[in-house]
């Protein structure tokens, strides 16, 4: 408790899932905490339940950053923690592309246990529009960049600060169908790094969590498929927001303040290598 007494930390994409369960552990460590979503209802609810409060926002907008980053320092004065954790999936407006990937999915899986040949073919990536990619490539490495540039406007001159930026375990592994979302993801781990390097000197941490499966809306769309995903993972299941969230509240914390630059991925073993 209190590992986080004093600080004030913002938390994008809070309204619900990985960021909720990260907004609510840092506030019972004691931090200010600010929930950014695009659902207003969902952030000043969610807000409500944890006694934080909430700013409207998307972050694919570079001016609705700043106007928010600016508001933040008008009422708070400081910034100690930004998690950029706002995300879609690139399924949630089409839910026929969705059943696609279901169905094709699963019906290569059955034929690689049935020792082949393989005669179905996902064939996402040859169907992607320009806008569904430019939008995923918005909201998540767009997001995240805009962000942090606007936090390290407040951060710079207190010498001090951690910065979280949320990956994927598809941005080193990569999954089939989900190009635009592992390439937005593994943009993100690069630019995590290069950042670190570049602000250390100031003081400010910043580092990246890479989740695995997580039961949250995002993943709503395998359906049925989540029982191979867990059957594929070592430990069994697929994971909790909560199971992210403490790996967030680490890298807020004191004990990682020798961390920087680096990569946590709570994914119960489905891959082991960031």
């Amino acid at each position: 408790m209190n590992r986080l007494n004093g600080k004030v930390a913002l938390i994008t994409g809070a309204a619900r899932g990985i960021g909720l369960a990260i907004a609510r552990r840092f506030r019972e460590e004691g931090a200010e905490v600010v929930l950014n979503d695009l659902d207003a209802k969902a952030a000043e609810k969610a807000a409500a339940e944890i006694g934080g409060h909430a700013l409207i926002a998307d972050v694919s907008d570079s001016a609705a950053v700043a106007q928010m980053f600016e508001q933040v320092a008008t009422k708070h004065g400081r910034l100690d923690i930004l998690v950029n954790n706002a995300g879609i999936n690139g399924f949630d407006h089409r839910p026929a592309y969705a059943e696609l990937f279901r169905k094709r999915l699963s019906a290569q899986a059955m034929e690689l246990v049935m020792g082949g040949p393989v005669r179905t073919h996902l064939d996402l990536t040859v169907q992607e529009t320009d806008e569904d990619w430019q939008r995923i490539l918005a909201v998540h490495l767009n997001g995240t960049f805009f962000c942090c540039r606007a936090a390290l406007k407040i951060m710079n001159s207190r010498l001090s600060g951690s910065i979280i930026n949320m990956s994927s375990i598809m941005g080193t592994s990569g999954a089939p169908g989900t190009a635009a979302y592992a390439a937005a993801k593994g943009g993100i781990l690069g630019f995590t790094r290069s950042l670190a390097r570049e602000v250390a000197s100031r003081g400010i941490r910043v580092n990246a969590i890479a989740p695995g499966w997580i039961e949250t809306d995002l993943t709503a769309f395998l359906g049925k498929i989540k029982s191979l995903v867990a059957a594929q993972t070592p430990l069994g299941r697929i994971g909790k927001p909560d199971d992210v969230a403490w790996a967030a509240v680490y890298l807020a914390a004191d004990e990682s303040k020798f961390l920087t630059g680096q990569v946590l991925s709570p994914n119960g073993g489905w891959h082991m290598s960031q």
